[in-house]
């Protein structure tokens, strides 16, 4: 794993198309953004597992799980 530490408007670039910029730090809370190609896929780490479930036919998700997690950031 690669650690690296960066300010606030400071960014990161990954494979040369991705940038990940550090958009305000508050606390121990950070805000990212991440500027990507449309085909690149990218998840919360949290949301994985789900996407690993549903592809496998683990789990099935119902309209209270659908709301949580389409929630927009602003909301939570």
């Amino acid at each position: 794993m690669l650690i690296l530490a960066r300010k606030q408007n400071e960014s990161i670039v990954v494979s040369g198309h991705i940038r990940i910029k550090v958009l305000e730090v508050k606390g121990n809370t950070v805000r990212i953004g991440i500027e990507a190609p449309q085909e690149v896929k990218i998840l919360r780490g949290e949301l994985v597992q789900y996407e690993v479930n549903i592809d496998i036919g683990l789990f099935e998700p119902n309209s209270s799980t659908v709301t949580k997690l389409a929630r927009p950031v602003a909301d939570r």
